[in-house]
């Protein structure tokens, strides 16, 4: 793999096998984002038409800039049949005016196991024609399949799954029908009953007649921003009445006292003590920490906590929400992608609050010339390290427009380096170039971007959803990656476990992961746990923590393929 390392613009290692953990760091230990860059080969290839992924988002701009159009593109990969392989999911919008009949459907395709796709769209009943934003996924009748939310402007819908990859529209029976501008969402057991409820993220309170005209000096009409409207709305609590039904519990929840204009949202255990929580990322008012009270409701804990504001006190806008333990001690740390002019917020979780990191990950500098949506914290050369990937794009347009899309900007990526292997400490993240990690620059609106390994050889891939164009889907090519392991954790009935906690030991680390299928920005990842081990040869323990409290050992495990750990069956298959 050719690599090369810039250091303050000099370089100081061109070496393939050298190691750039071991360029040196300024005695304060805080190494700036420009004092590294990795200049590689490309980590991906843009294979979406190619393989063929045939979806054209359509955000139905015309003359006036309607608000909706300028976040919309949402996208999630799951296993719609239960065969093993990731199939897509693209969320489609089509006009605000648009009478739905008259809209473009979304779209459904089907994986032939080499991650190559066919539309199945038409024959499957999963093509919502409601002006949509993004997509949760999770087994919504613990039937043993996967189901699908889809939040929209308007009414939301849930798709329920037949368990052959086939949909019925059970919005009104299931009574989760929200009516808002709804964005990101997430099932999770909040209850801990053994039956996923569901998290909606809304955005603000808009109809077409409270629209605003802004412009943009000096090219003219632009769209707004949620300051012009002034009237965030609150998220949504649904609970889960067992049978796939469906109760709306937010003023019950609590949720009503404190809200924002609601974008992404995570999953989390903040307070360590086995009942799940949920962030919210607020595009320019506080973020929310909802903390749960084990009794169906929540208390709002972002401030306390230290993840409503940045260090300096000053709100963000936050668009996309990544949860993942970085450091290796055992607690999951948050980190908020925003608008342009504003630099990303990592909060490391100290045990009782966070921790404002970012300056010690790497991440104040680069970022700050993009609008980040998706985001993603994956380990694609299988390294050991975490990586990280952006999906970027304007809200507002630019003065000058590449390819004629005032809008569309480079998606970055991030290779991590130092950090938690064989210790606690914090990852460094050093960007890779070229940007984005694609031999030829790839300049789109991108929002949604969904995380999974769509051909099975052991590289997660990535489905970017762009507005107004074509989706990208980003092939892993990333020579000399290292060994890996993937886990399907599974209940009895077949479901994956949303919100179990998986223990790894592999060598001289301990890791902590939980399944999910939310974080990102308006999509829905694969569930199944991937890491990349580098040079050891497999893990030596696995223990899942079921959302029950209970706990279950799988033994040792042998790396480079994927194992299944159901529950009760104390053996990985």
């Amino acid at each position: 793999m050719r690599r090369t390392v810039w250091a303050l613009a000099l370089v100081f290692a061109s070496c393939g096998g050298d190691d750039p953990t071991t360029a040196p760091a300024p005695a304060d230990g805080v190494r700036s984002e420009e004092d590294v860059r990795f200049e590689e080969d490309a980590w991906f290839e843009e294979e979406g038409a190619a393989r063929g992924l045939a979806f054209v988002h359509q955000s139905g701009h015309a003359e006036r800039y309607l608000y909706p159009e300028i976040i919309c593109g949402g996208g999630a990969l799951f296993d719609k049949d239960g065969d093993g392989d990731l199939d897509a999911y693209l969320v489609q919008a089509g006009g605000v005016l648009t009478p739905p009949a008259q809209r473009p459907p979304n779209q459904l395709f089907a994986n032939d196991g080499s991650g190559r796709f066919s539309d199945v769209s038409a024959a499957s009943g999963a093509d919502d024609r409601g002006y949509g934003m993004g997509v949760a996924t999770g087994d919504a009748d613990a039937d043993g399949d996967t189901d699908l939310y889809v939040t929209n402007l308007g009414q939301n819908a849930l798709l329920v799954n037949d368990g052959g990859g086939r949909f019925a529209d059970g919005t009104d029976v299931a009574r989760a029908g929200e009516e808002r501008w709804s964005t990101s969402a997430a099932f999770f057991d909040a209850e801990r009953d053994g039956d996923l409820d569901l998290f909606v993220v809304n955005y603000i309170l808009w109809t077409v007649e409270s629209e605003r005209t802004c412009y943009a000096t000096p090219h003219g009409e632009d769209y707004c921003g949620p300051k012009a409207y002034d009237n965030p709305a609150p998220s949504t609590f649904l609970v889960n009445q067992g049978d796939g039904t469906f109760v709306d519990r937010s003023s019950a929840a609590g949720l009503l006292g404190a809200f924002g204009n609601g974008l992404g949202v995570g999953i989390l255990d903040f307070d360590s003590d086995g009942w799940l929580d949920v962030f919210v990322a607020n595009d320019g008012t506080r973020n929310n920490l909802w903390v749960n009270r084990h009794d169906g409701s929540f208390a709002e804990r972002a401030l306390a906590a230290g993840c409503a504001v940045d260090q300096d006190g000053q709100l963000k806008a936050g668009m996309g929400v990544g949860v993942l333990d970085l450091d290796d001690d055992a607690d999951e740390d948050l980190l908020v992608v925003n608008l342009a002019n504003e630099h990303d917020s990592f909060y490391r979780d100290e045990g009782d609050f966070f921790a404002d990191r970012t300056a010690a990950v790497g991440l104040t500098r680069v970022g700050r010339k993009f609008t980040r949506f998706g985001v993603g914290l994956v380990d694609f050369d299988n390294d050991g390290r975490v990586d990280l990937y952006q999906a970027n794009g304007r809200v507002s347009r630019a003065a000058e427009s590449a390819g004629g899309d005032p809008f569309a900007e480079l998606n970055l990526l991030y290779r991590g380096v130092g950090g938690a292997v064989g210790g606690a400490a914090l990852p460094h993240f050093d960007e890779v170039l070229p940007r984005g990690g694609t031999a030829a620059p790839l300049l789109a609106t991108s929002r949604a971007a969904a995380f999974g390994d769509v051909d099975g050889d052991g590289g997660v891939d990535v489905l970017v959803v762009n507005r107004d164009g074509p989706a990208h889907l980003l092939m892993n090519r990333v020579a000399g990656r290292g060994a890996w392991i993937r886990l399907r954790v599974l209940e009895r009935h077949g479901s994956d476990a949303l919100g179990a906690l998986l223990t790894i030991r592999a060598g001289v680390r301990t890791l902590t992961r939980r399944v999910r299928s939310d974080t990102s920005y308006c999509a829905a990842n694969d569930p199944r746990v991937h890491l990349g081990l580098g040079s050891t040869p497999g893990v030596d323990e696995v223990v899942v923590r079921w959302i029950d409290g209970t706990e279950e050992s799988f033994g040792a495990l042998a790396a480079g393929r994927e194992w299944t750990l159901v529950r009760g069956s104390a053996r990985a298959r």
